[in-house]
């Protein structure tokens, strides 16, 4: 999942089709909702207004990552104490690309086939390297 082009968007597991994969995404600002598989159909859980399970999985995965304040503002979101992001959206479907996304999501998964080393690889460079525990 990744913050980026005026979005929260990610890949996300079907939960029910091993095969199946889902590209999310809520626009930050308007809150426009986005859903579909990785064959670019729409995801039949996204209705009026109401984010299906994967956005609510996008979303809990993105508080754990960043934090629930720094989503909360790249989305531009008043968040009251104790409420969840999910539950305080005002956005409606808003089909954003998804192809791009899912693009980055299978190069990036080509990374775990290579063999460990300790040579800079430049895309992920901002993942920290041998930090001590």
């Amino acid at each position: 999942m990744e913050l980026a082009d005026g979005r929260l968007q990610g890949v996300v597991s079907s939960g029910s089709d091993i095969s199946r994969v889902y590209v999310a995404s809520v626009t930050a600002g308007t809150h426009g909702l986005s859903c579909s598989t990785n064959n670019n159909r729409p995801c039949g859980g996204l209705n009026q207004g109401w984010a299906c399970k994967h956005l609510d999985s996008l979303i809990d995965e993105a508080v754990l990552q960043y934090g629930q304040d720094r989503v909360a503002r790249f989305l531009r979101v008043d968040v009251p104490e104790g409420a969840r992001i999910s539950s305080c959206l005002n956005g409606s479907r808003d089909p954003a690309p998804a192809a791009a996304v899912f693009s980055r999501f299978l190069r990036h998964l080509t990374y775990l086939e290579l063999p460990g080393s300790a040579t800079p690889i430049p895309e992920l460079q901002w993942f920290p390297a041998g930090v001590g525990r």
